[in-house]
C-alpha cells in the first residue's frame, strides 16, 4: 500500500457524478493554498487540532502552553459556534488566542481562518495552533492550510470512531489518545483504536496522553518542537 498523503492533500472536497468531478470546496482550497504559503513565507508552523467535543482539547492546549510557552512562540485561533470561553482558558495561561465564533457552523473553514490572522500579530510567531470546532465530521473536508492535522480520540468516546468517522483519520498525521487515566474506569481498548485507525490510515502517529496525570504530554510538545525546527529547515531551504 502506497504511503497515505498529508492531510493538506487529502482535504479537499469533492463529489464524483458520472465519472465527472465537482470541485464543490474550489474556494475553500484556493484560500488554504494562499494560508500554506504565508505560513511558510512567515516561517511559522500550522497545526490543526481536531476532536468530538469535550475530547480535552483546550485542556491539552492549556498544558503545552505552560510547558513549552517559553520555548517556543505560539499563538492560538480557537473555533467554537458561540462564546469566547476557550480563548479566555488560554489567555489565563499567558496565551494569546483569538476565538472564531462560527454562529452555529459545525467546522471551521480556510477564509475564517484568514481573516483571523489578519487579527492576530503573527510577527515572529513560530507555530500557530487551531483548535477547531469540536466535531468528526465536517472538519474532515476542510484544509484550512495546516501542516499537520492531529485529532483527539478520548477514552470517554469509545474506542469505535475511526472506522465510523474515517475521513477524519485519514486525513490526520496524529492521533492523540486523550484521557488514558480514565483507562481503568472504561470498557476502552487502545489497541483496538490503534487498530482500526491505522487500517484506514497506515501512517497515522499515534500517541496516549493525560492532561490530568501528564501522560504523553512532554512526548506531545517535543513532538510540536521537532516539528516547528523543520519547518525552519524547511524556510531555509526555500529562502535561503
Amino acid at each position: 500500500m502506497g504511503k497515505v498523503k498529508k492531510s493538506s492533500n487529502t482535504a479537499r472536497g469533492t463529489v464524483t457524478c458520472d465519472n465527472t468531478t465537482m470541485h464543490l470546496l474550489k474556494a475553500n482550497d484556493f484560500v488554504a493554498e494562499s494560508i500554506r504559503k504565508s505560513m511558510l513565507e512567515q516561517n511559522i508552523l500550522m497545526v490543526n487540532i481536531t476532536s468530538s467535543a469535550g475530547s480535552g482539547k483546550t485542556t491539552l492546549l492549556q498544558e503545552t502552553a505552560r510547558r513549552i510557552g517559553d520555548k517556543v512562540n505560539m499563538k492560538i485561533l480557537v473555533g467554537d459556534l458561540e462564546t469566547e470561553r476557550d480563548a479566555d482558558r488560554l489567555r489565563e495561561v499567558g496565551v494569546d488566542a483569538l476565538q472564531i465564533v462560527t454562529g452555529g457552523i459545525c467546522h471551521l473553514e480556510a477564509q475564517m481562518i484568514w481573516q483571523g490572522m489578519d487579527n492576530l500579530s503573527l510577527e515572529g510567531v513560530d507555530l500557530l495552533i487551531v483548535e477547531n470546532v469540536g466535531n468528526l465530521v465536517c472538519p474532515a473536508s476542510f484544509d484550512l492550510g495546516e501542516d499537520y492535522r492531529v485529532t483527539l480520540i478520548a477514552t470517554t468516546e469509545g474506542d469505535d470512531k475511526p472506522k465510523k468517522y474515517p475521513r477524519m483519520f485519514l486525513t490526520s498525521d496524529m492521533m492523540l489518545v486523550s484521557k488514558v487515566d480514565l483507562l481503568p474506569y472504561l470498557p476502552f481498548s487502545v489497541d483496538a483504536v490503534v487498530a482500526d485507525a491505522r487500517d484506514v490510515n497506515p501512517d497515522i502517529e499515534v500517541l496516549e496522553i493525560s492532561s490530568t496525570n501528564g501522560t504523553g504530554i512532554d512526548q506531545w510538545c517535543q513532538w510540536l518542537i521537532d516539528k516547528v525546527e523543520e519547518k525552519k529547515k524547511e524556510y531555509s531551504k526555500v529562502f535561503s
